[in-house]
């Protein structure tokens, strides 16, 4: 196998994980100006995820056979809709591989932090006239944060990462008790969408809501409904059940980075010096997280290989010690 091949293998969800972050940059960009426009919120979650389920129920009925899907019992259903215990990550402190492990992921939540709570110095990436152009043709897309409710904001925000963290969890157990990715997944966004539907309908009944035009909405919703959430998911799923739970969520602090560098180069937004720093912690928590995986992996490779030695040199050993032998008889 060549070294190419090898590193194509080992890096697969690497590449994986990094374009999930790249689909919900776009998502959060369009996103951001539709909803600025005007869109309502719950109608476009509801669209993106009757696309999303669109998009995957061709695969789970040609992949995934319904006769076996219907064996399961209603424990998927339990665990589609209940938190998951956690713990389910191990830190491993005592070797080299979850010691870096575990520097990576705090300098990773430190950038996280120091991107959002540290402004300092603004910079633009594009000239000062043109910056002056970006602010003039898209000064209704960035929001005046002078009337914002911060603390309403924050605590939403917190709500919804733990949510999402909760999400990662339960593809731990759901994935034990039902094995079909698919089928989850597509199920997943049945239920968004149904979720969707009724807290939006409950706030705003009104056609004009709900009404789907030829426009930026509409290319909006197939692209966050087929990218960023049928393919986002379905990559997420394949990747916990490779790496676990924690290691695909440990690249979502990219997506400040992802989504810091597209404003400031298509909407002119500043980049400030807490963005700069924190873009730096992000890279360098997330590169010793994944050389600490890989560490932590290959030494419990070493680890099974060298038991497994050893219980096969104690087999021979014992087996050896009770061969009889035949008795020698005198010569006559």
């Amino acid at each position: 196998m060549g070294l190419g091949k090898k590193w194509f293998l080992w890096s697969q969800v690497v590449i994986g994980m990094l374009l999930v972050q790249a689909f919900a940059t776009g998502m959060q960009i369009l996103s951001r100006i539709i909803l600025v426009e005007g869109t309502f919120v719950f109608a476009l979650m509801t669209y993106r995820h009757l696309v999303a389920a669109l998009c995957v129920a061709p695969l789970a009925f040609y992949f995934e056979r319904v006769s076996e899907v219907n064996k399961c019992n209603k424990n998927v259903w339990f665990w589609l809709f209940c938190n998951a215990l956690a713990g389910l990550e191990r830190l491993n402190l005592d070797t080299k591989g979850g010691k870096v492990k575990c520097i990576g992921a705090l300098m990773c939540v430190g950038g996280a932090l120091t991107t959002s709570l540290y402004k300092g110095k603004a910079y633009y990436i594009i000239s000062h006239h043109h910056h002056h152009d970006h602010t003039t043709n898209h000064s209704h897309i960035i929001p005046n944060t002078t009337h914002t409710n911060w603390p309403l904001g924050t605590l939403m925000l917190v709500g919804s990462c733990f949510c999402y963290s909760t999400w990662f969890l339960i593809q731990v157990k759901l994935k034990q008790i039902f094995p079909y990715k698919y089928w989850s997944t597509m199920l997943t966004c049945l239920i968004g969408a149904l979720q969707s539907a009724i807290v939006g309908l409950c706030l705003d009944r009104s056609v004009a809501s709900w009404r789907l035009g030829w426009n930026l909405q509409l290319i909006t919703i197939i692209y966050s409904g087929s990218l960023a959430t049928a393919a986002t998911f379905c990559l997420l799923t394949w990747a916990i059940s490779i790496k676990g739970a924690t290691y695909p969520s440990m690249f979502n602090p990219l997506t400040l980075i992802f989504v810091s560098l597209s404003e400031a180069i298509i909407l002119g937004v500043a980049i400030t010096t807490g963005t700069l720093i924190g873009m730096v912690l992000i890279i360098f928590g997330l590169y010793s997280f994944l050389w600490g995986n890989r560490k932590e992996t290959k030494s419990l490779v070493h680890d099974e290989n060298s038991l497994e030695g050893e219980g096969a040199i104690k087999i021979t050993m014992s087996a050896s010690d009770h061969i009889p032998t035949m008795p020698t008889t005198p010569k006559q």
